[in-house]
């Protein structure tokens, strides 16, 4: 009996070096299993150097440092991945686990995402921030029947006019071939009289070259980005509305992830949100500068045009107010209240 354990003893000793080995491996691989991290591909529509795509680059470092290795958000500026127009739908369809739009050009899904862009319904950032604030409830719900979540805002610059030809007053603009890149911004070029077309921001710049847009109505920030100065002469500082851009999540996939990792996001969310924030507020008058700088004439509207989109302005509100019901009333019977 002492013999046989006395082999048993021999055998052992000649294994563990092997069993350990073997041991070592499946543990090593069962580690590596677990940091694979999951990619979360985040279609942004507007440049990298834009603060938007900023935002959401920090955003998505700050999840991805906190979170552990559960997720990787990896985002895609300058619509790379998913042109402008087709992100919210690529997110709402699982294509990509996040995403980032313009509310307002989402319009014709819901009235309530045009609410931003009612020219001089709120103008400044303070007056913003309060229309958002207002409409959040009903935009999350919104955004939850189209099984997504939002995440974020942040604005872009309050909007200017810019054309090609010097003006006195709307009636100039009558006939010319207006960019509009929602409902709302084709409705207006319809009331003064322009023509309306399409064009995504990314396609700015071709289409004043190709002569499909000679006008258009977006932020200093858009304009510096697309160089505005090759292909237009005036900036009008109307500062007609101030919209803004929302980064969002697919609904299954947010539900998907650990408490600990949604918590990390939406964290990070509210980070990015308030930075957003800062910066267009910080950027504004930068951006009018480098416009300035760069060729462009940089002028306060005369009173006829201020005048004139101040009238389309309440027009568009009244039919706005139409088209979202109740809902829509209450929303702005809550921002005129602040």
């Amino acid at each position: 009996m002492c013999r046989l354990t006395a082999v048993r003893h021999a055998l052992n000793k000649a294994l563990r070096p092997a069993v350990l080995g073997a041991s070592l491996v499946a543990g090593l691989s069962l580690a590596g299993a677990s940091q694979a991290a999951e990619t979360w591909d985040m279609p942004m529509a507007y440049p990298a150097s834009n603060y938007h795509s900023e935002t959401g680059a920090a955003f998505a470092k700050e999840v991805n440092e906190k979170a552990g290795d559960e997720i990787n958000i990896v985002t895609h500026p300058n619509g790379s991945l998913f042109g402008g127009g087709e992100i919210f739908n690529a997110v709402r369809r699982g294509l990509a686990p996040a995403g980032e739009r313009i509310i307002s050009a989402l319009g014709n899904e819901d009235p309530l995402f045009e609410i931003d862009a009612i020219p001089f319904l709120a103008t400044s950032f303070d007056d913003a921030w309060n229309l958002y604030q207002a409409s959040k409830p009903a935009l999350e719900k919104l955004m939850d029947k189209k099984g997504l979540k939002l995440l974020y805002t942040v604005p872009w610059p309050p909007q200017g006019l810019y054309t090609k030809k010097q003006l006195t007053s709307l009636d100039d603009m009558k006939g010319s071939k207006f960019r509009a890149y929602n409902p709302i911004t084709t409705k207006l070029a319809e009331l003064i009289g322009a023509v309306p077309t399409k064009v995504e921001a990314a396609e700015v710049s071709q289409a004043f070259a190709t002569g499909v847009a000679d006008s258009m109505i977006t932020s200093a920030s858009t304009g510096y980005d697309t160089k505005a100065w090759e292909f237009s002469s005036y900036f009008y500082d109307v500062q007609a509305w101030v919209p803004k851009n929302m980064v969002f999540v697919n609904k299954k996939a947010f539900e998907a992830l650990s408490p600990e990792t949604q918590k990390v996001m939406m964290e990070a969310a509210a980070h990015a949100e308030k930075a957003g924030w800062d910066k267009a507020r910080e950027l504004t008058a930068w951006y009018k500068d480098q416009l300035q700088t760069n060729g462009l004439k940089v002028e306060t509207p005369p009173a006829a045009i201020t005048e004139g989109f101040k009238k389309v302005g309440d027009e568009l509100l009244q039919d706005w107010l139409k088209k979202s019901g109740d809902e829509g009333k209450a929303v702005i019977d809550a921002y005129r209240a602040m």
